[in-house]
This record gives structure tokens, sequence and C-alpha cells, in this order.
């Protein structure tokens, strides 16, 4: 039971109630009945509640509308983040495309984005994403709306560091849509994400190549010498620089997770939203603890 109140904890922090198959998913449990018996309990023990087959902290009607109207709008803006990810998969040096945030676990609201986690060549992490930002700020009118792109990692350390409910939950929901083979690398690289999910199965029927244009081709020709080398390194430091000076209000251990950044990543979350997501779980474990004399063991931060 305390793993499935762990799963629904979490999704009320982005008042999202589950269906009995997501908690399931979600779940360490291997039977599917196991988990209708044990969501039964904690329902009797007015641990959680139930309406319409959604299941949350509280019974609230208009949470399950909100769910069902972002479904919706997540399933209509899905063709274009389709369109987005084969966009960002012709730049150079671009290895593997997943659609993550919200979108990802198919919700979307006019306050969304479309985020995306990409994974490029080794070495030139850092020419990949200028090339993308540059694109976003002209093109794009510097609007992320539908084009957030504020994760990379490179092939050359396909680990994730923070090993947390919070990254293993990214993970698992990651809609990989080019770049399958370097996918299936990022996933073996990142094992650990079983421990906190073992019902977790790779969806990448639907992940399709990638083709470079011309463009890109010899752009990657150029680049593949000591020029990229020292581009590479140039657009590394100086954007390492503007980040310290632009958010030197964070704490160094605050700034070094929201802005983690190396040869092999680059991560850009102004907000540190992991490390207040994770803060909120175990505020909420602590206040099941009291109301419900259930020890819940606290999250990695």
């Amino acid at each position: 039971m305390i793993n499935l109140i762990k799963v629904i904890s979490y999704f009320s922090i982005f008042k999202y109630p589950l269906t009995a198959d997501e908690i399931f998913y979600f779940s360490n449990k291997k039977e599917k009945d196991k988990v209708l018996e044990e969501l039964n309990v904690l329902k009797e023990k007015g641990v959680i509640q139930e309406s319409e087959g959604f299941y949350s902290e509280t019974n609230n009607d208009e949470l399950i509308a909100r769910r069902k109207k972002g479904n919706e709008e997540a399933n209509l803006i899905m063709p274009k983040a389709w369109e987005i990810s084969k966009l960002i998969s012709k730049f150079p040096y671009i290895s593997s495309v997943c659609i993550s945030g919200s979108l990802s676990k198919g919700y979307f609201e006019d306050k969304s984005d479309i985020d995306f986690f990409i994974i490029t060549n080794k070495n030139r992490l850092w020419i990949a994403r200028t090339l993308l930002i540059l694109y976003k700020k002209i093109f794009l009118l510097n609007s992320k709306k539908y084009f957030c792109v504020n994760y990379f990692m490179s092939s050359g350390h396909l680990e994730i560091e923070e090993q947390n409910r919070f990254t293993a939950t990214e993970i698992v929901t990651l809609i990989p849509t080019y770049g399958k083979d370097m996918f299936h690398d990022f996933v073996r690289n990142n094992q650990w994400v079983y421990d906190y999910y073992p019902n977790f199965k790779i969806d990448s029927e639907n992940t399709k190549n990638i083709s470079k244009n011309f463009f890109s081709n010899s752009i990657e020709k150029v680049l593949n010498k000591k020029l990229g080398n020292k581009l590479e390194r140039f657009f590394m430091k100086i954007t390492i620089k503007k980040w310290n000076n632009k958010f030197n209000h964070l704490s160094k251990e605050d700034f070094e997770i929201a802005f983690k950044s190396s040869e092999n990543v680059s991560k850009h979350h102004p907000s540190n939203f992991q490390k207040k997501v994770l803060n909120l779980l175990n505020e909420k474990y602590e206040n099941i603890e009291k109301k419900y004399y259930i020890k819940l063991e606290p999250e990695n931060v």
C-alpha cells in the first residue's frame, strides 16, 4: 500500500488523478488485482478517494474534468509536437529527440509548453544546443511555447546523475520520436529507473530514424575538425557564464541542480522544479504519517 500512496501523492502535486491501470504501471506490483485490492483498502481508510474510475487524495470532480480536458488538448497538440521533433532532428549533431514534460504524460493546457529532451553526438552538445537556441530566438522570436529545449545530454555520458522519483518519472514517461537506437542506449544506461518503476516498458514502436539534410551534413563536415572543438568549448563557457550572472541569487547547490552543465549535459531549469516537487512530496508524506499513522520514507531531493 505504501508504494501506491507514493504514486498517487506524486501525481497529486500536479493535480492529476490516476486510473487503476496507470497506478499499476507506476507501482511496484506485478499483479493488477493486487493493486485493486490495496486501492480498496486505502479507500476504506479514507487515505484516497475514487470517482469515475479516477483515484486521488481528494474527491474533486473539478480535477477529473480538468484532467479530461487536458487529455483532449494533448491529443490535439501531439501532431504538432511530432512535427517539431522532426525539425529538431534535422539539426546538426542531434542523435535523439523525445517529447517530455506534461505532454509526455498526456496532458496539455493553455499555459503548457511543448518540452523536448534531446540527446546529441559526443563532444558536440553545446554546438547543437546553440544552433537550436539561435533558431528559437531568430525565427520564433524567443517563444518557447512550442519549442522548449531545456534539457540536453550527450551520447558521451547517458546516465542521469540525479536518481530520484522525479527524474525516474520523467524518464519513464518520455515519448521517443526520433533516434530509436540512441534512446534505447539512454534507457540501458539508466537501469536504476526500474527500482522506482519495475513495470516500465519502452514504447518506441513509432520512433522514427533520423535523416539529416544537406545543410546539416555540411555543417557537421566543417565542424568535425579543430574548429568544432574550439566552438564547443566557447559556447559552453559563455553560456555558463551568462547563467551564473543572471541567476546569481541561487545557492551553489541549487544552481548546480537547476543548471547542471558539463561537456555531456545542459539543463536550464530556472525554477528548480525538481527540488520543489520533491520537497512538496516529502511534506505530503509527513502529513499522511500524522493523519493516518502510515510511515513513508522521504524521497531523495
